[in-house]
């Protein structure tokens, strides 16, 4: 059995491959009324789009989105809507030598032995490029949930991390690697351009704050708010680790460290004195912002030789030329703010089905 989609009550379908005609998106369960146009949709593509600077892939890909159906004078008739971007500017020819073996770390091997057969063109339907999709129906999902604001930013590359109290919001889009500390940016500068220049790649970490969640949202058990938020975020292409909240930092501290005391506040509800939990407790939103960090992997197509084998079972080494991102995480802020998006948009209307 394939699958391609998420959610339950929001669900969204991706489709496409990297070297295709197209990609694309169906969100279905869209309430209906809301205000949505392609011009809407386009800033958030273009935050993700590649060749925007030295540090993401040269690939020049427009990323111009078209809505194809589910609108009728710009608001969301609550049918399907069809989300569809092309691909203007792929070369596969530089993949020749990923057509004879694979690469380690990727999906080629394993979709593979899956499939029996593999689309070796830019890495088929395993290729980071089917994020774009995810972005243009997270942005249909921030209609739904207009009361939260949702904000990533990377906080470490290549094992260099941001200075929390440097912290400043200001700086995520000063810069190309949506970065709070702009010391931390210079350095990941240099990082970057050594590790590019070496024909190697590094690994990131991305933090994804949601704020505005009121409590309340999620389920008990089996359709936790925090499972929900790490199986979309597991989800994305490259994606190691997830983290809510402390994460395994609250495997080191002791229970009246790691609880979140309450007061009584405003309107009969607690004022919380920290958030170690993240946000979440018991699967359930408590009203506090919601904190999710997500581990990159380094990219797996690099310019260094790296032992592999071919399809006929032969020892051989493989350099992937073309046009790769050095760190698939920085773009990689976009597509978690849209996953977080996709999420609570879907974790609100289920909540409204059961509660009211």
């Amino acid at each position: 059995m394939s699958f391609n989609s998420f959610g339950r009550a929001f669900r969204f379908s991706t489709w496409g491959e990297s070297h295709g005609p197209a990609i694309g998106a169906v969100v279905d369960g869209c309430p209906p009324g809301l205000a949505l146009s392609e011009a809407g949709i386009q800033p958030w593509l273009d935050r993700r789009r590649p060749g925007t600077s030295r540090f993401t892939t040269q690939r020049q890909e427009p990323d111009r989105v078209r809505i194809l159906s589910g609108t009728f004078e710009g608001r969301t008739t609550g049918t399907p809507i069809s989300l569809m971007i092309d691909n203007v500017d792929a070369r596969s020819k530089d993949y020749s030598e990923v057509s004879k073996a694979y690469r380690p770390g990727h999906a080629d091997f394993a979709y593979e032995a899956k499939y029996g057969l593999r689309d070796w063109r830019g890495g088929g339907r395993a290729s980071a490029r089917e994020t774009a999709a995810r972005v243009a129906a997270g942005a249909v999902a921030r209609l739904v949930i207009p009361e939260v604001t949702i904000r990533a930013y990377v906080v470490e590359i290549g094992g260099d991390a941001i200075n929390r109290p440097a912290f400043d919001e200001a700086e995520i889009d000063a810069n190309p690697f949506f970065c709070p500390d702009r010391a931390a940016a210079a350095r990941w500068e240099a990082l970057l351009d050594g590790a590019r220049k070496s024909g190697s790649s590094l690994g990131a970490v991305v933090e994804c704050r949601a704020e505005g969640v009121p409590p309340g949202w999620g389920a008990p058990v089996y359709a936790k708010l925090d499972a929900e938020l790490a199986a979309a975020a597991m989800s994305v292409n490259a994606v190691k680790g997830v983290e809510i909240g402390d994460g395994f930092a609250a495997a080191r501290l002791r229970g009246e460290e790691n609880a979140d005391p309450m007061r009584p506040g405003d309107g009969g509800r607690p004022e919380f004195l920290s958030n170690h939990a993240g946000g979440i407790a018991g699967g359930i939103s408590t009203g506090q912002p919601i904190l999710l960090r997500v581990a990159f992997k380094p990219t797996s197509s690099i310019l260094t030789p790296v032992e592999t084998v071919t399809a006929g079972g032969e020892a051989a080494e493989i350099v992937t030329t073309g046009r790769h991102d050095p760190c698939v995480g920085i773009r990689g802020a976009p597509v978690v703010e849209a996953m977080m998006a996709l999420v609570l948009a879907d974790q609100k209307l289920l909540h409204r089905a059961q509660c009211g």
